[in-house]
C-alpha cells in the first residue's frame, strides 16, 4: 500500500510539473492559452491582484489568498487531523497486533493486514485521510509558484515588497522563518513513534528552508502564513500541552529451561 501511495504521489507530481513548467518565465495575461494557464495560474493571478487592489500591496494580497485557500481546505484538514489523532490513540493496539503477527511469512502478514484493516474500520480511522489534502495542495502550491514567477516576468506587474522583503526575490530570513514554523507545526501535531516519520519531521523544515533560499519570497510567504494557520489548528485539535508519547508494549523474553 505504501508503494502504491508513493507511486501515486510521484505520478501526480510529474504530471503537474509537466503541465505548466515550460512557461514559468513567460508573462501571464487573460489571453494565455492552455488548461494550466486558464484554470490554475491566471485565476490565482487574478485573485491576488484583486486583493492587492483592495488591500494595497501584493504581499497582503498573497496573505489573503492563502487564508482563503486554507479556509476552503479547512474541512478536509480537520478531517485529516482528527483521523491522525485517532491513529495516534490506537498506536499501542497496533503495536500489539504487529507483535502478535511478527512472522514475515505471507499467510501471517495477510492475517495481520486483515485484522489491522478491521481495527481501522472499528475505530473509524482512515489511514489514507491525509492523502487528499496533500494532493489538492500540490497543484495549488505549484500554481502559486508559476503565478508568482510569471507575474514577476510580466512588465506591467511589480510585486513590490512585504515589510522589508522584495517579493520577487528570495529571502533567507523568510526561508528560515518558514522552516521554523514548519518545525513548530510538526512538533504540535500528533506524537510519532515511527523513526522514519521522526526523521521526516526534521527533514521537511530543512527542505523548506532550502527551497525558500532559491524561490521568490512571495512563495515563502505563502508557506509562512499556511504554517501559522496549521499551528492554530493544531492547538485546537491536538492540544500539544497534553500530548503524551505513544506507549509501546513491553516485550517479554522467552527462553527454555536452564540446563
Amino acid at each position: 500500500m505504501k508503494k502504491r501511495t508513493g507511486l501515486l504521489f510521484a505520478l501526480v507530481a510529474v504530471a503537474l510539473l509537466l503541465s505548466g513548467c515550460m512557461e514559468f518565465d513567460q508573462p501571464i495575461t487573460d489571453e494565455s492559452e492552455g488548461f494550466w494557464n486558464g484554470f490554475v495560474v491566471w485565476p490565482l493571478v487574478s485573485i491576488i491582484t484583486f486583493f492587492k487592489e483592495f488591500l494595497g500591496t501584493y504581499g497582503f494580497g498573497i496573505i489573503a489568498v492563502t487564508i482563503l485557500i486554507r479556509l476552503a481546505l479547512l474541512p478536509l484538514m480537520i478531517k485529516q487531523t482528527k483521523s491522525s489523532k485517532r491513529m495516534q490513540e490506537i498506536q499501542p493496539e497496533l503495536a500489539k497486533l504487529k507483535e502478535k503477527y511478527k512472522s514475515k511469512d505471507a499467510v501471517t502478514q495477510q492475517k495481520y493486514q486483515q485484522e489491522m484493516m478491521a481495527m481501522f474500520q472499528e475505530k473509524g480511522v482512515n489511514p489514507m485521510a491525509g492523502c487528499l489534502p496533500i494532493l489538492i495542495q500540490m497543484p495549488i502550491l505549484i500554481g502559486f509558484y508559476h503565478a508568482i514567477s510569471r507575474m514577476n516576468a510580466t512588465p506591467t506587474i511589480d510585486l513590490g515588497t512585504f515589510l522589508i522583503f522584495p517579493l520577487a526575490e528570495p529571502s533567507i530570513i523568510l526561508a528560515i522563518t518558514a522552516g521554523l514554523m514548519q518545525l513548530v507545526v510538526l512538533r504540535t501535531g500528533p506524537a510519532m513513534d515511527n523513526p522514519q516519520m521522526k526523521a521526516m519531521m526534521y527533514f521537511m523544515p530543512v527542505m523548506i528552508v532550502g527551497f525558500g533560499i532559491i524561490l521568490p519570497s512571495a512563495l515563502t510567504l505563502y508557506w509562512v502564513i499556511g504554517n501559522i494557520i496549521s499551528f492554530i489548528q493544531n492547538m485546537f485539535i491536538y492540544r500539544p500541552w497534553e500530548k503524551k508519547e505513544v506507549q509501546q508494549p513491553v516485550k517479554t523474553k522467552t527462553g527454555g529451561a536452564k540446563k
